[in-house]
């Protein structure tokens, strides 16, 4: 329960996050941190939160976002983060790649 303002409605989806996340292997507190943001989004949405950001009530939804990529499964990365693990990488040549040769050479 890291928040005291949220609705019972709230604290269900947090722990129902939260405890999909661990199941599927990420650390508690990550897994914490994730759940508290996309509770904190949804809030902002439904205008239920005091302040909020412009991408926070205009950019897709956490749960239409996971339902797209819901079908690729943990490799279901977008090419942003792709490119973004590969500038890390210190791969050449990663700005001209597409998502699938981005994904195989960071496969490797």
């Amino acid at each position: 329960m890291p928040q005291n303002a949220w609705s019972p409605k709230r604290e269900r989806q947090y722990e129902h996050i939260k405890e999909g996340l661990q199941r599927r292997g990420r650390s508690p507190s990550l897994a914490k941190e994730i759940a508290a943001r996309t509770v904190s989004k949804e809030r902002a949405r439904s205008g239920e939160a005091r302040s909020t950001s412009r991408t926070s009530t205009r950019d897709i939804s956490s749960g239409r976002r996971g339902g797209l990529r819901s079908h690729r499964g943990s490799g279901g990365r977008t090419v942003a983060q792709l490119r973004n693990e590969a500038r890390q990488r210190r791969v050449s040549g990663y700005s001209r790649m597409r998502k699938a040769e981005l994904e195989r050479v960071l496969s490797r």
